[in-house]
């Protein structure tokens, strides 16, 4: 079918009059989890965070029940901060983006399953930021001497990094990929980074003490090569590529530090 054909179809189609949300909620990190139905009128361009600032605004179940407002974050509206993730449909994706006229009724909305589940869809993401200072993702520079114009990089490798720098620490990645869980992997976010600071010259002063973290054991060999994480990622970040670029460092630095010792 062509693209033109597509687009008539879609043109085609009556709009839905509501707009039917299934939320899986949590009152707190102890209480079990359950749904609540809550039904909207439909109108053209919809997304899910104005969704949830409708119910927000009346928390009333499709049944017609009073119930307490739902709970999710959000910040910069724009798919930049990361913090307005969730599974909607089955995919964790950030909900600021996921317009209702794309996706199927009824909306399902999750909370992220591989993070601590604090109340509705609100997670707690903290041990992914945990993560990245186990990997040094900084630069350390003291600033007390002046260090002139910064080297000339190849193209190519400013091009690979800039992807690297757009990670928005969503956690995409993390759900989709089958060895994350708790302490076990590190996972491909953390391992980017690396890739990322180890790329740059400044960054290469502490080259090191990153391929060190992630050589642990919850490290880069717990990878299983399933790929989910580059399907997930919404800014096509290349995780496989830097996983298999920091694979071959760890293992480099391995066999140096064991020649040395």
């Amino acid at each position: 079918m062509s693209a033109h054909a597509v687009n008539q179809k879609k043109s085609n189609r009556v709009p839905p009059k509501t707009v039917e949300i299934h939320i899986r909620r949590r009152a707190n990190p102890d209480s079990p989890q359950y749904w609540e139905v809550f039904e909207l009128p439909y109108r053209p361009n919809l997304n899910i965070i104005s969704c949830l600032m409708e119910i927000q605004k009346n928390p009333v179940t499709k049944e017609g029940n009073p119930t307490t407002p739902p709970v999710w974050q959000m910040n910069c509206l724009e798919q930049v901060c990361g913090i307005c993730t969730m599974v909607i449909n089955g995919r964790a994706r950030q909900s600021c983006s996921a317009l209702i006229d794309n996706l199927e009724q009824p909306i399902k909305l999750e909370p992220m399953s591989k993070f601590p589940n604090i109340r509705d869809l609100v997670v707690d993401r903290s041990q992914m930021f945990d993560h990245l200072k186990q990997v040094n993702a900084w630069v350390e520079l003291d600033g007390t001497h002046d260090l002139g114009p910064g080297p000339r990089m190849d193209q190519e490798e400013v091009q690979e990094r800039y992807s690297y720098s757009r990670c928005m620490t969503c956690g995409c990645c993390l759900e989709a990929c089958p060895q994350y869980e708790g302490d076990n992997y590190i996972g491909p976010q953390a391992i980017a980074q690396v890739r990322l600071f180890n790329m740059h010259p400044s960054g290469k002063m502490t080259r090191d003490e990153r391929l060190e973290g992630i050589m642990g054991e919850d490290g880069i060999t717990n990878c299983g090569n399933a790929q989910n994480c580059v399907k997930a990622c919404p800014m096509g970040i290349p995780l496989t590529r830097a996983i298999y670029e920091e694979n071959r460092e760890t293992v480099v630095h391995g066999l140096f530090g064991w020649l040395k010792s």
